[in-house]
């Protein structure tokens, strides 16, 4: 072996949720010899930041009889009719892409979303519970029933954990504040990266049999984003620069409640438990853009409306560009229990307790729907014709 030269089975560039699942899987699958290269500590990837909830038609939960979809939720008692089914799930994702999502890639996602959910269970992620001691679930933009997986406001903070502690099990190797730098493909077919130790700044050749990028999005790219300042899309510009072609950039996804002037995201628990977005008349002001789901509208839609509220002159705070997030009907027993992150965050960083006062939010930048393009199996397309790139896979947001 070469000076400076690490050798692997698996090569995985980035150890938020998509890296590290794909770590753990393949260990337990039998790969014996497995890298995770992260820039940040694992435990510090974005997926951490993801709040609300994982989206699975297990359910568990619907709106009380007589009170429409909106609502208060009750546990589904066992033997009744179920209030939804992965079939509705993938309506529902298909329209929210505004149909331009694809179809036989959203089937797989929704079809497996329940046996991943039950498998982070199995694997000691703590989720809130119903009073029966089921998945509690509550609901998200674009959903028709209720259909999020949550562990209070902390979900993705508590997936990672989760999955992060079942690949040290699986005595997966990590390379903690490691940069990967070029890839190395030879031929059509990835051999391994170039990659810095950060510490030391020294280069060093990985190569490897199989080398998957979950490297996560380009959010930095704006200035209001819910992003963390490791979300540069690294993975995307080295693949580019190797010349593996990009599809479907310009499909960035907004969130309605990003922070006034920070981006930090207000999680989409805050709408799922019932809050309100009010304009400076205090109206709610979504009746007139999705009367029938208010708040819960698709997230374009709701920071589409926002934006044409802020344009119209009707936005809050001394630049009107901000809109109000009312939580406060809710009651603090209810914000304590199911949205303790974010009542933090508000105090913190803007000075409100949303128990007392509404908060200011605007759109914020927050998900990376374009990319690297692959299979449904996740393996790298070098054409428009469909040309794999042997041994160069990559999953989430990237």
């Amino acid at each position: 072996m070469a000076q400076n030269e690490i050798t692997h089975d698996l090569l995985i560039v980035g150890a938020g949720l998509a890296g590290t699942w794909a770590a753990m899987v393949a260990a337990r699958e039998g790969v014996k010899d497995i890298g995770v290269l992260s820039k940040i500590h694992p435990l510090r990837s974005h997926s951490g930041a993801a709040q609300g909830g994982i989206a699975a038609a297990l359910s568990n939960t619907r709106p009380v009889a007589g009170t429409g979809p909106r609502g208060p939720l009750e546990q589904i008692p066992p033997g009744d009719e179920p209030a939804d089914s992965w079939e509705l799930h993938m309506f529902d994702t298909i329209k929210g892409s505004d149909w331009l999502g694809d179809q036989d890639a959203i089937e797989i996602l929704v079809k497996d979303a329940t046996d991943v959910v039950y498998e982070y269970e199995h694997l000691g992620c703590v989720f809130s519970r119903t009073d029966d001691g089921r998945i509690n679930q509550r609901r998200f933009g674009g959903h028709s029933a209720p259909r999020a997986c949550f562990a209070a406001d902390w979900t993705g903070h508590v997936l990672l954990h989760t999955v992060h502690e079942q690949a040290l099990r699986h005595n997966v190797k990590f390379y903690s504040e490691w940069y990967c730098m070029d890839l190395i493909i030879e031929e059509n077919v990835c051999r391994g990266v170039v990659a810095m130790n950060v510490l030391t700044g020294e280069i060093h050749t990985m190569r490897a049999k199989a080398v998957m990028f979950g490297t996560g999005g380009y959010g930095r790219a704006f200035g209001i984003t819910s992003n963390a300042f490791a979300n540069t899309g690294d993975g995307v510009a080295i693949a580019y620069n190797a010349g593996v072609p990009l599809m479907d950039m310009e499909f960035v996804q907004f969130h309605p409640t990003g922070l006034y002037r920070h981006g930090i995201l207000m999680s989409e628990a805050c709408r799922g438990e019932g809050g309100y977005l009010l304009n400076n008349t205090g109206e709610r002001f979504m009746e007139h853009y999705a009367p029938e789901k208010m708040e819960l509208a698709p997230r374009d839609l709701v920071s589409r409306s926002e934006q044409t509220e802020i344009n119209e002159g009707r936005g809050v705070m001394s630049d009107g560009q901000g809109i109000f997030l009312d939580l406060r009907h809710l009651g603090r027993e209810k914000i304590l229990e199911r949205l303790p992150q974010v009542r933090e965050i508000a105090i913190n960083f803007v000075g409100v307790d949303p128990i007392d006062a509404p908060v200011p939010i605007q759109p914020t930048a927050h998900y990376s729907m374009g990319g690297i393009p692959t299979t449904a199996d996740g393996q790298v397309i070098a054409d428009a014709d469909g040309t794999p790139v042997v041994g160069f896979f990559a999953a989430g947001e990237c």
